[in-house]
């Protein structure tokens, strides 16, 4: 028979071959982004850590094509979820444009995220603003000691959870940090719910109050943080986006503006 098989990595966004196990027999068919060479793009190095109440951490760490040591600017990249979800080894063309132009990314699997079973998925239950933030500023603490970063060489980028955690990073951690952009995020968890459409599913909110089951939903938002930024921020969002409203960075906008943050 025939059987189409798709091969791909860090460095290579996928081919297509078709397997005739007949034969034994590999003929390629196509490739997903031909205008991609795997041989310029940046490797993802997995990296391992022990957060400060001594859980064991992983991620990956990608650094310019050709780069040789020493440090690099970081974009610190939180993804979204934030429970059951997780940063991969595959190809990341976000991570690899940035890359490309001489950023290093540095990706956390932080506790709450998928692959390592359902415990350390558990670990991230209530934690928005706590353990989770926690093994972020781990993992920049983790890069500085290293040699990949040096301090207030970091970027905080991250889409939805991720601009939450990333906000938050700008705000608990401005030594670090020199800018910050928010991609449809949620930065005000006493009207998100309500707001978005997870309001309005009885499975969402149930997932959702477990997600936030103990946390000062004000006090963890970082639209009640934005006096404590002091970077630049570039906030953007979908006018029409239902799981994270528009009206979120809009309020959020209007809170940096107000504490003097340069913020577009």
């Amino acid at each position: 028979g025939l059987r189409t098989v798709l091969a791909f990595n860090d460095r290579n966004p996928g081919d297509v071959y078709l397997f005739d196990e007949t034969k034994g027999s590999l003929e390629g068919l196509m490739a997903h982004a031909r205008w991609i060479d795997p041989a310029t793009m940046a490797a993802k190095r997995p990296i391992q850590f022990r957060a400060r109440d001594g859980l064991d951490l992983h991620g990956y760490l990608t650094l310019p094509n050709g780069h040789a040591e020493g440090p690099v600017p970081m974009i610190l990249m939180p993804h979204g979820g934030p429970i059951g979800v997780r940063d991969d080894a595959g190809f990341d063309l976000q991570v690899q444009m940035l890359a490309a132009v001489g950023y290093g990314v540095l990706q956390v699997n932080f506790r709450g995220s998928s692959g390592r079973g359902d415990a350390f998925e558990a670990k991230g239950l209530g934690e928005w603003g706590g353990r989770m933030q926690d093994d972020l500023s781990d993992a920049v603490a983790w890069a500085i000691a290293e040699g990949h970063a040096k301090p207030g060489g970091f970027c905080a980028v991250g889409a939805s959870y991720g601009a939450f955690a990333s906000m938050l990073a700008l705000a608990r951690d401005p030594a670090n940090f020199a800018c910050g952009i928010g991609d449809v995020g949620v930065y005000d968890l006493t009207t998100w719910s309500e707001d978005a459409d997870v309001g309005r599913s009885r499975s969402a909110r149930r997932a959702v109050a477990q997600s936030l089951e103990g946390v000062d939903r004000a006090a963890v938002s970082p639209i009640a943080q934005a006096a404590k930024i002091s970077d630049p921020v570039l906030l953007t969002a979908g006018e029409l986006d239902r799981r994270a409203p528009a009206a979120q960075s809009k309020a959020f906008a209007e809170a940096l503006r107000a504490a003097g943050v340069p913020v577009e």
